[in-house]
């Protein structure tokens, strides 16, 4: 019991760092309200959520194969966040009532976050510490990644909400607003660009 305790105190400590999965919340909280960055919370834990299983599942030997498959998605993501970061910089300002489609977030998150090479090997070597060797291992093991995935989306919630909040106080600031959004979605994608495998 105290292993989950300290897997949870460890695991707020990372959600509090924003990396490209809170980059992409924020900026889509900012731009369509926090509705809509939930939707992008729930697509990043279940890419998040797909990496886990890889490790639960005893698959993590091959983790390092699969991190060399998903170097080619992770550019692609890279470039597609930038994009849409310096197509929002330049936006004019907008109406606020506009949303984008839910599944299309939800998505988008999904695979920015299962492609990330870095969270996967981060998650192979930062779960089993929390856990102990021998029998009931996989079990245990589960137990962890669910309790990780539990503060990741409350985590990841908070930020949506948080950053939801404050769109509606850019709201005379709409220029300023098409700003940061691009801003952080350009960081997401720098983020996500500059995830190496080396943990």
């Amino acid at each position: 019991m105290a292993e989950l305790f300290a897997l949870a105190a460890a695991t707020t400590v990372l959600v509090m760092i924003p990396g490209p999965n809170v980059a992409l919340i924020v900026a889509n909280s900012l731009r369509y309200g926090a509705r809509m960055g939930v939707a992008t919370v729930l697509g990043t834990t279940l890419g998040v959520a797909l990496q886990l299983l890889f490790v639960v599942t005893s698959l993590a030997v091959i983790v390092e194969l699969v991190a060399d498959a998903l170097s080619w998605i992770r550019w692609a993501g890279v470039a597609y966040l930038v994009w849409l970061g310096l197509r929002t910089w330049c936006e004019p300002a907008g109406d606020l009532r506009y949303t984008a489609a839910a599944p299309k977030l939800f998505w988008r998150g999904c695979a920015i976050a299962a492609a990330n090479p870095k969270t996967l090997l981060f998650n192979a070597a930062f779960l089993p510490q929390f856990v102990n060797s021998g029998e009931g291992a996989t079990v245990e093991l589960a137990v962890a990644a669910l309790v990780f995935l539990t503060v990741l989306l409350v985590g990841d919630m908070l930020w949506a909400v948080f950053a939801g909040s404050a769109r509606r106080l850019l709201d005379k600031y709409s220029t300023a607003r098409n700003r940061m959004t691009g801003g952080f979605l350009v960081a997401a994608g720098i983020g996500l660009a500059l995830s190496r495998r080396v943990l």
